[in-house]
C-alpha cells in the first residue's frame, strides 16, 4: 500500500518548486492563481527570494502547501494514494491531495493558519526546543514538573520529540532534560510556540475558518496528528484539524499505525526528505522516496 506523506514547516528552500513551475503548464497556471489568492507574488518569494523571506511564517506556510499540492495535481494519475498524511502543516497539504479540501479553500485556510499563528506569536513571545535521546515519557514527566508553559508538540520519531511553551517554560525544561541525560536540548529558529497552549489565540480564529470551509469525504483515508487514526468522516476531519493547532503532533504515532494497517512504501510529496527519514527511523527496511515529474 502507498502512504503519501507531506512535510511541514522548517522543509523549505529557496527555489522550491521552480522546476514545477517551468516544467508543466498546470503547475505555472496554478502557481500564478496562488498570488491572485494570496494577495502577494507568493513564487517570487519562492523562486528568487532569501531565505529570510520564506522563514516567515505567512509566506512558509502558503510556499510549502503549493510545493506539495501542485506536484500531486502535475503527477494526475500517477497519484493514487491508498493512505495520506502531513506533519502539522502538512495535514492541509494531504487533505487537499486526498481530494477533502480544494486548492482554493485548502490555500486560504493555510495563509489564515499562518497568519493567525503570526499573531499570537506577536501577541506572546515564545519558543520550541528539540530533545534529543530521551524516551517519550521522560520528557512528557518533565515537561509537566515545569511550573510556566512548556508541553511536548512534536512527536517527530524515536528518541527525538520537540517541546514548546514560553521561553522560561522552554529554558527550565532544557536545563531538566539535559540533566536527566538528554543527548542534545537544543532551541529552535521558530517563531512560537506551535502545538501548545499558547495558540489558543490563533485556533479560535482558525476555528471558525475550519468550520465555514467546505471539507468532502477524502479519496482515502487521511491520518490525521492529534492521535494518529485514520479518518474519511467529515466531521471528525474537522474536528481534529482545529485540535491540532494547540494539540501535539503525533508522527511517530501516525508512521507506526500507517505500517500496522500495511504500508508498504512511503513517499515524501513536497520540498525536502526529513519525513523520509523519519520513516527510517521507526522501520530501516520500509522503502522511501520523494515524488517527482
Amino acid at each position: 500500500m502507498k502512504a503519501y506523506v507531506f512535510p511541514g514547516q522548517g522543509a523549505q528552500f529557496v527555489g522550491m518548486g521552480k522546476d514545477l513551475y517551468e516544467n508543466s503548464a498546470l503547475a505555472k497556471e496554478l502557481f500564478h492563481q496562488a498570488n491572485e489568492i494570496l494577495g502577494f507574488s507568493i513564487t517570487d518569494s519562492m523562486f528568487n527570494g532569501t531565505e529570510e523571506d520564506l522563514k516567515e511564517t505567512k509566506v512558509t506556510q502558503p510556499a510549502i502547501f503549493l510545493h506539495s499540492v501542485i506536484l500531486t495535481k502535475v503527477l494526475g494519475a500517477d497519484f493514487k494514494p491508498d493512505m495520506v498524511a502531513g506533519h502539522s502543516l502538512g495535514e492541509f497539504s494531504a487533505l487537499a491531495a486526498a481530494g477533502a479540501l480544494s486548492f482554493e479553500d485548502g490555500l486560504t485556510l493555510v495563509s489564515k493558519r499562518a497568519n493567525a499563528m503570526q499573531k499570537a506569536c506577536e501577541i506572546q513571545p515564545s519558543t520550541m526546543a528539540a530533545v534529543l535521546g530521551l524516551d517519550d515519557f521522560t520528557v512528557e514527566d518533565i515537561c509537566q514538573r515545569v511550573s510556566d508553559v512548556v508541553v511536548p508538540a512534536n512527536y517527530n520519531c524515536p528518541g527525538q520529540l520537540v517541546i514548546s511553551g514560553s521561553i522560561a517554560g522552554v529554558d527550565k525544561a532544557c536545563e531538566l532534560l539535559t540533566a536527566a541525560g538528554a543527548k542534545r536540548a537544543i532551541k529552535l529558529n521558530v517563531g512560537g510556540a506551535f502545538h501548545s497552549p499558547l495558540m489558543e489565540l490563533a485556533k479560535v480564529e482558525l476555528e471558525a475558518a475550519i468550520v465555514n470551509t467546505e471539507i468532502k469525504e477524502p479519496i482515502c483515508p487521511v491520518y490525521q496528528n492529534i492521535d494518529a487514526k485514520p479518518y474519511t468522516d467529515v466531521a471528525s476531519i474537522k474536528h481534529n484539524l482545529i485540535a491540532q493547532l494547540t494539540g501535539s503532533v503525533k508522527w511517530t504515532q501516525t508512521m507506526q499505525k500507517m505500517i500496522e494497517d500495511g504500508a508498504s512504501e512511503f513517499i515524501e510529496v513536497g520540498p525536502g526528505s526529513v519525513l523520509q527519514g523519519l520513516v527510517k527511523k521507526v522501520n530501516r527496511q520500509m522503502p522511501t522516496s520523494s515524488a517527482s515529474i
